[in-house]
C-alpha cells in the first residue's frame, strides 16, 4: 500500500469533444495540494462559483453518465474515465480545468487519460494516503440492479451484465486493481451502447459527439464498429473502468470488494451514499513506508 500522497509533477492538456455536445473541449490538469482532493474547475465560467470537487455528494445526474454539479448551478458531465486513471495510478490530489460543460469522450475508455497522467509525472507528497477500508457489507438496490461493497485486504471489483443482443449476452470480471491490472485489463475497454438508444438521444439534441470513433455501437444482435471489440468481453470491462471512477468520489481508494450486476452510475453513487451514511461499515487507514498498518 502507498504510505504517501501523490499529485502531477507538471500541466499536461488534451482536447477532444464532448459526446453529448459535440463541441470540443480542452481538459487541463495540474498539481494539487495535499489533502485537497481531486477538484474540477470550469475555466469557461467565470460569474460564478466554477469548482466541482469530486465527491458523492457532488453528483447530480448519472443517466448518461457521472455528472457533478454545486450550488451555483455549474454541472461537469462524465467525469468517471479521469477518475478511473486518477484512482488507478494513485493520484490523490489534482487540479482538472475543463473549457466546456462536459469531458471529452476522447475514444471512449481511460487509456488518453492513463497516456496524460503518464506525460504529467506522479510526485510525493508530505502527507499520508489515507484508505477507506470496509469492515461491514452495505448494500444498494435499483430494481435489476444491485452493487455492495464488502470487506476485503485489496481493492477488487466484480462485475456481471445481462443483455439480448447476442453481441454481448452475459459477460462477467472478477479482478484485483492495481495500477498493472488496470493498465493491462481495463484502461483500454470502451464506452457501448445501441443504435437505437443513439437515435433517441440525438432527437433529444444528445449524443451530437458520438460516433463509433468513441464507442462500441451495437444495432441487434450486431456490432456496427468494422475493427470489432479488443476483447470478447470488452463491455463488461468498460463497465468495471466506470465503477473504478465513480468510486473514486468517495475521495479515497478503497479497500475492499465491489460486485455489481447490471449496476450503473445511479447505483454507484447510491452505494456511496449509503456507505458514507454509515460510518459503523467502514474506517480509514493508513500505512508506513514498509507497508504496515
Amino acid at each position: 500500500m502507498e504510505a504517501r500522497q501523490h499529485t502531477l509533477s507538471r500541466p499536461m492538456s488534451l482536447s477532444g469533444v464532448g459526446v453529448h455536445t459535440g463541441a470540443e473541449v480542452t481538459v487541463t490538469l495540474r498539481a494539487g495540494p495535499a489533502d485537497s482532493g481531486v477538484v474540477f474547475i470550469r475555466t469557461d465560467i467565470q460569474d460564478r462559483d466554477n469548482r466541482l470537487p469530486a465527491t458523492g455528494e457532488a453528483v447530480v445526474q448519472t443517466r448518461l453518465g457521472t455528472v457533478l454539479g454545486n450550488a451555483a448551478g455549474v454541472t461537469l458531465s462524465t467525469v468517471e474515465h479521469l477518475m478511473a486513471a486518477l484512482n488507478a495510478l494513485a493520484i490523490d490530489n489534482a487540479i482538472v480545468e475543463v473549457d466546456g460543460p462536459e469531458m471529452p469522450i476522447m475514444e471512449g475508455s481511460s487509456q488518453p487519460f492513463v497516456e496524460l497522467l503518464d506525460r504529467a509525472g506522479r510526485e510525493w507528497q508530505d502527507a499520508p494516503r489515507r484508505y477507506i477500508e470496509i469492515i461491514e457489507p452495505v448494500e444498494a438496490v435499483e430494481g435489476e440492479a444491485r452493487a455492495t461493497l464488502t470487506p476485503a485486504p485489496r481493492f477488487e471489483v466484480a462485475f456481471e451484465i445481462e443483455f439480448k443482443s447476442a453481441a454481448i449476452g452475459r459477460q462477467s470480471v472478477d479482478l484485483a486493481i492495481d495500477e498493472a491490472s488496470f493498465r493491462a485489463e481495463i484502461a483500454a475497454c470502451r464506452t457501448f451502447g445501441f443504435a437505437h438508444e443513439v437515435e433517441v438521444l440525438r432527437k433529444m439534441g444528445l449524443a451530437r459527439g458520438g460516433s463509433l470513433e468513441n464507442a462500441l455501437v451495437y444495432d441487434g444482435d450486431v456490432l456496427l464498429n468494422p475493427e470489432g471489440q479488443s476483447r470478447a468481453d470488452e463491455p463488461v470491462r468498460h463497465k468495471v473502468l466506470d465503477a473504478i471512477g465513480d468510486l473514486y468520489l468517495l475521495g479515497a481508494p478503497l479497500l475492499g470488494r465491489y460486485e455489481g450486476f447490471r449496476a450503473g452510475h445511479g447505483v454507484n453513487n447510491a452505494l456511496i451514499r449509503a456507505l458514507l451514511s454509515r460510518p459503523e461499515a467502514w474506517r480509514t487507514r493508513v500505512f508506513d513506508e514498509a507497508g504496515g498498518a
